[in-house]
């Protein structure tokens, strides 16, 4: 796995939107966000398309992240947010083009589809961290997310042990032992989405994210489950479950707790895993450089990023 040119005060950033659309208001936010990171910005034309809950027909999209990572005056493309869409474009997308100029690209959430893609076929890392206008633009982001941020992206040294945010639940483990290896996920239901294609997520020896949002608890036990059947848990070398907001129930008098479905389902690989990791959708979120080394140690429920993303040149 490749990394990346790591970013410096002073370089561009192409500002993309591969999946919904932002509101004009917070595009201009997203914009001085950045630029108050010490950055410059080259605005996408997909930011400016609307094509019902997607920035654009997926052409659009596609041209927009081709010319991001073609043109050499853009040194890291940042997603300005997720939502839905990204899905229609892995038949668009020319890998050639995007391995032969692999840099720092930031999203997370729908984003998924395209990091899986740019990890595993074409060998570079990339970074699972806030995006401008549902992140960056709030005061929360300053401290905690911002420092993570820049240095999982600006920094050559690996981020370490992974220390909780204040009011954070911390890590707690859910299968004991200790595992290595190079971070690969996301959000679970845009992994599970491309079960079955060519950009299907492959997890041998590798550690294994997920997360997500907005999602009854009887459809993360079948995601969850389609992971387990699919052999995606036991392949893993390790699990670390983030975090999972806005979680609903279809009849709250016959349930489960989210806990007890973990318990249920991903204890069965057997795999190291912990629980209540500090990204996805939540309030406050690290940024995970996938495709890096990281360990997992069940003894001490902790995770630790021991490989930068990127490198200085």
């Amino acid at each position: 796995m490749r990394k990346v040119k790591a970013l410096h005060p002073g370089d561009t950033i192409g500002l993309i939107a591969p999946s919904s659309p932002a509101p004009l208001d917070d595009l201009e936010k997203a914009v001085a966000a950045i630029t108050d990171l010490g950055f410059n910005v080259k605005v996408g034309a997909s930011c400016y398309e609307s094509y019902g809950y997607m920035a654009g027909p997926e052409e659009i999209r596609a041209q927009d992240i081709h010319a991001m990572f073609n043109d050499p005056k853009i040194n890291g493309i940042f997603c300005v947010r997720g939502g839905d869409g990204a899905i229609r474009l892995p038949r668009l997308i020319d890998m050639g083009l995007i391995s032969k100029n692999h840099k720092v690209f930031l999203g997370y959430s729908d984003i998924t589809i395209l990091h899986l893609m740019f990890n595993l076929h074409g060998q570079f890392c990339t970074f699972h961290g806030p995006m401008p206008s549902t992140d960056m633009i709030k005061d929360s982001f300053h401290g905690y997310e911002k420092d993570h941020l820049l240095k999982a992206i600006c920094d050559d040294e690996p981020i370490g042990e992974l220390k909780p945010y204040d009011g954070a639940i911390p890590m707690q483990t859910l299968v004991g032992g200790t595992a290595e290896g190079k971070i690969i996920g996301g959000n679970m239901s845009l992994i599970c989405a491309l079960m079955g294609t060519p950009w299907e997520i492959d997890t041998k020896n590798r550690i294994l994210i997920l997360e997500d949002i907005d999602e009854p608890l009887y459809k993360i036990d079948r995601m969850l489950t389609q992971l387990l059947l699919a052999g995606k848990l036991e392949a893993a070398s390790g699990i670390v479950l983030g975090q999972f907001t806005n979680v609903t129930h279809k009849d709250p008098e016959r349930t489960f707790t989210l806990d007890k479905i973990f318990e249920d389902v991903v204890a069965k690989a057997g795999k190291p895993t912990l629980i209540n990791g500090y990204f996805g959708h939540g309030e406050k979120k690290v940024t995970l450089p996938l495709g890096a080394r990281a360990v997992i140690d069940g003894a001490n429920s902790s995770f630790a990023i021991v490989e930068s993303g990127v490198v200085k040149e």
